[in-house]
């Protein structure tokens, strides 16, 4: 059984393949992970989501570099 990893995606990115991972991970399209990742921009002030973004992409690894 091949264990599942959350990674940042290689094929299916737009900046860092952040929402495309977690799309991938959650077997969800990674557009409504984009999608959702926008909305939540509003409520938290333009400031949370953001430095979210940037924590996940230096704590998620590369899909490559895992591989």
């Amino acid at each position: 059984m091949k264990v599942k990893r959350l990674v940042r995606t290689q094929h299916d990115r737009k900046l860092t393949g952040v929402c495309g991972g977690l799309g991938q991970y959650f077997n969800i399209d990674p557009t409504i992970v984009r999608i959702l990742f926008l909305i939540l921009i509003i409520p938290t002030a333009f400031f949370t989501m953001p430095i979210a973004y940037l924590v996940a992409t230096m704590l998620i690894p590369n899909e490559q570099d895992v591989r």
